[in-house]
């Protein structure tokens, strides 16, 4: 019989080959990489899982799968037209290191949480550590969903011409608001089943 660890993880994109995604624990933030066959179950980047890994010759598989959350996670580098929110949240984390706000609907309802982090020249890289969870989204995460009921949608853009990266977690999936902010910054909403 194999070892098995179950948990409950957040799905990102590997960064290392296709083929395979990468499984945040969202308690440790341990990260566990497992072949995925998208046909066959597909899990997109932001989904949370209630998941059972089987360890098969020292390699993980994945034994049972239950979808918690449809959450979607988009990244987009170089972005052009930073919208006003996001671009005066940078110059405040220019001067702060971080800056957070939140967005509101033309009806004065808050629809979105917006973090923005400075970037230092020459230091980590902020984007790319999001993108790969070694900064796990999960705390902002679980501060935005205090607020929300459902999935969310969530952006991670690096202006191209503002050394910060913006992180804006827009509280109801598939929302107009959403949608504006996929069309703008070309992140297709990828199939779901």
């Amino acid at each position: 019989m194999n070892p098995t660890t179950s948990g409950t993880f957040r799905v990102l994109d590997s960064p290392r080959t296709d083929g395979e995604r990468l499984l945040l624990d969202v308690d440790t933030h341990d990260p566990t990489y497992v072949a995925v066959d998208d046909a066959e179950e597909p899990l997109l980047p932001g989904y949370l899982l209630d998941a059972t890994l089987e360890w098969v010759e020292g390699e993980p598989e994945l034994s049972t799968v239950s979808v918690r959350e449809s959450t979607l996670f988009s990244f987009a580098d170089g972005v052009t037209n930073l919208f006003e929110a996001a671009t005066e949240a940078c110059r405040e984390a220019r001067t702060e290191g971080v800056a957070s706000d939140v967005t509101q609907s033309t009806d004065g309802d808050v629809n979105g949480a917006l973090y923005a982090f400075a970037e230092q020249g020459g230091e980590r890289d902020l984007f790319e550590e999001f993108r790969t969870g070694v900064r796990p989204l999960e705390p902002l995460l679980e501060r935005a969903a205090e607020g929300a009921d459902g999935p969310q949608e969530v952006f991670v853009l690096r202006p191209a011409d503002v050394p910060c990266v913006v992180v804006y977690i827009v509280l109801q999936k598939e929302s107009m608001l959403a949608d504006t902010v996929r069309d703008t910054y070309d992140c297709p909403r990828p199939d779901e089943p």
